[in-house]
């Protein structure tokens, strides 16, 4: 195998290190400061801020290797490219340089024997087609023409390919997308009329904002006109080898072989790619936990709201697909079945995220734990299963399809909708998945011992609608962040640096931020601290901050080194998420903190600061919410 994830990922930073850019190390997968989504699911995600204007204190040509999770697609997670973690190559170019330097330079890294040099006959490209809002991209692909791209290997898309956007208003822009011929022929000349063939697949994609958006729907041009680029390591990995999966690269090698040598099943790391229902349950045990592992490095823990909610429903599917291969845990282990693969996670990520090595012990407690829980929920679960047969036995008139002879305040709830014999009902079924984890695998084998079936489409009508609604409250719930730029916002985003520096004051120096989400209404921040804070802790607390907003001091803004930081007392995340130059805030006396903005200028614009909720999060972290006001 030629290319390694090792090997891209080093030729990578090479690449963007030679071109002047600075290496930036990863962020958290859990986005810092008033987040718009649950996690980082780009490279362009943390530098959201800068992006839209913010000064950068590493500059304007920026590069890294970005930890990325992407939960859209867990139900497809086991075919060949779908992963909820992965990582994101990245470089930016924060109105520095043009779309034609990116272009060449593009080309120059995948075609060049220097650095992965691929076969330019089986390369092309995409570019923005046009339409009444934007104009066609003929300037790029002039350059791709010049760099020795063939016309007829360059596709004009539209906006549904090619055209990237933040949202419905802000920054936006044409993309042009770089594709690689998997297929055993010749790569087809044309790839106007061929780009849908399913051995066209895309490489990388380079962004050009060049335009923003108005309220109104207008296209103007972006004073800043920046470059983001995105090639996830994984993916590319495969494609570059000719592999038909992620799940064939060593990304995965050491983690299959686990799985196998746990189930004692050799043939499970020896085809990874085979199309049976024990490897597909290997495939979604080694990205489920490799997503865990990354996921708990970074201080997120099992718990039934947001990203901890997350981080459990992949610990528990990892499970019940291991109890398939008849992995109950491993002698030579002194924890649980998921610890077993953590380790070897840990062992493959740790030379690139030290933070996983460094947290090892406390990603294994937490693995331990939540797979304790979980078999003891199964069992429950079992009981529930029990308990909805029992009903049906009760009521066989209307399983039969004639409940005239019961009324309807009679007839369980649970068996209400489905009036076919011998059938559970597909939201019975759900119920059972979502507040147990059964798996509606497991509840059609247990129907079927009992002589019932399962309502599968019903099931899955269920499913459906409950995601609808997880997205739009998901989307209610994360519709503040680094975008939103509003007056109210950059108050509240202002006053969650005198509440954390107030807390640390009140509480103890153990107080570090896990999470913050703003909206112009109201701020929410997740701290650490194990007990729930007393009312008169809250009084103090509250009147530090009011008392700095009170002083009606200047707000400052130094930029320095992270070791100079730390000397100064700043607050941060001291791991490895930080560039070697960071802005430093400062709040007169209370408040000293790593950010990147905006805050406003003087902590008297805030007016006043209350408290209105203080609650449990997760175990070991508490919420706050509060608001400003004058």
């Amino acid at each position: 195998m030629k290319y390694t994830t090792d090997y891209l990922r080093e030729k990578w930073i090479a690449f963007w290190r030679e071109k002047d850019h600075t290496i930036l190390p990863s962020a958290s997968v859990i986005p810092d400061n008033d987040p718009t989504a649950l996690f980082h699911n780009s490279g362009m995600h943390p530098l959201v801020p800068f992006l839209m204007g913010e000064d950068h204190p590493e500059g304007k040509r920026l590069a890294n290797a970005q930890k990325c999770i992407r939960t859209g697609d867990i139900d497809e997670v086991g075919d060949a490219v779908h992963l909820t973690f992965f990582e994101m190559l990245g470089n930016w170019s924060l109105g520095d340089y043009k779309k034609e330097d990116q272009i060449r330079w593009s080309y120059e890294f995948l075609t060049d024997e220097k650095w992965l040099g691929l076969d330019p006959e089986k390369l092309a490209v995409s570019v923005f087609a046009g339409d009444d809002d934007a104009p066609r991209d003929e300037e790029a692909a002039k350059v791709w023409q010049s760099c020795g791209i063939a016309p007829e290997r360059i596709a004009y898309l539209g906006k549904a390919d090619n055209w990237w956007a933040k949202g419905d208003i802000g920054p936006c822009g044409p993309d042009s997308e770089m594709f690689y011929w998997t297929g055993d022929k010749p790569a087809p000349e044309n790839f106007q009329e061929t780009h849908d063939d399913e051995h066209w697949v895309e490489i990388w994609n380079d962004v050009f904002m060049e335009f923003n958006r108005t309220e109104k729907g207008a296209l103007e041009s972006l004073p800043q006109k920046n470059i983001d680029t995105g090639m996830g390591l994984e993916r590319t990995v495969a494609v570059l080898n000719g592999l038909q999966s992620v799940y064939q690269t060593y990304a995965f090698a050491l983690i299959l072989e686990k799985i196998a040598d746990l189930a004692g099943k050799p043939e499970l790391a020896k085809n990874p790619i085979a199309k049976t229902p024990e490897a597909n349950s290997a495939r979604i045990i080694a990205d489920h936990l490799r997503s865990a592992t990354v996921m708990i490095g970074d201080s997120i823990i099992p718990s039934n709201t947001d990203q901890g909610y997350i981080l459990r429903r992949l610990i528990r599917r990892a499970i019940r697909h291991a109890r398939k291969l008849g992995i109950q845990g491993s002698e030579n282990e002194s924890f649980g079945f998921c610890n077993s693969i953590a380790k070897t996670v840990i062992k493959k990520l740790s030379p690139y995220y030290p933070g996983l090595k460094t947290k090892e012990s406390f990603i294994l407690e937490e693995l331990n734990r939540e797979e304790a829980q979980f078999l003891k929920t199964l069992e429950k679960g079992e009981k529930e299963f029990e308990k909805l047969v029992s009903s049906l036995s009760r009521h066989p008139e209307f399983i039969s399809g004639s409940p005239k002879s019961c009324s309807s305040s009679e007839i369980p709830k649970q068996v209400r909708n489905d009036k076919r014999e011998g059938v559970i009902a597909g939201s019975d079924a759900f119920n059972l998945y979502e507040t147990y984890g059964f798996p509606l695998e497991m509840t059609m084998e247990l129907a079927e011992e009992k002589q019932l079936t399962v309502d599968e489409d019903g099931f899955y009508k269920a499913q459906e609608l409950h995601q609808q609604k997880s997205r739009a409250g998901a989307e209610k719930k994360f519709s503040g962040g680094l975008g939103d730029k509003s007056e109210e916002t950059v108050k509240l985003h202002t006053a969650t640096h005198l509440l954390h520096a107030a807390l640390r004051k009140v509480l103890g120096e153990h107080v570090e931020q896990r999470g913050s989400n703003i909206t112009p209404e109201r701020l929410r921040f997740d701290f650490s601290h194990e007990e729930k804070m007393t009312p008169e802790q809250i009084t103090e607390v509250e009147k530090l901050v009011n008392d700095a907003i009170q002083a009606d001091v200047p707000i400052t803004k130094k930029e320095m080194t992270v070791e100079e930081a730390k000397q100064s007392g700043a607050i941060g995340l001291f791991e490895h998420k930080y560039g070697d130059k960071v802005k430093v805030y400062s709040m007169g006396d209370l408040s000293k903190e790593i950010c990147g903005g905006p805050h406003v200028e003087h902590t008297g614009q805030l007016g006043s600061f209350k408290i209105k909720k203080e609650q449990a999060s997760s175990r070991g972290v508490r919420r706050i919410k509060a608001v400003v006001g004058n």
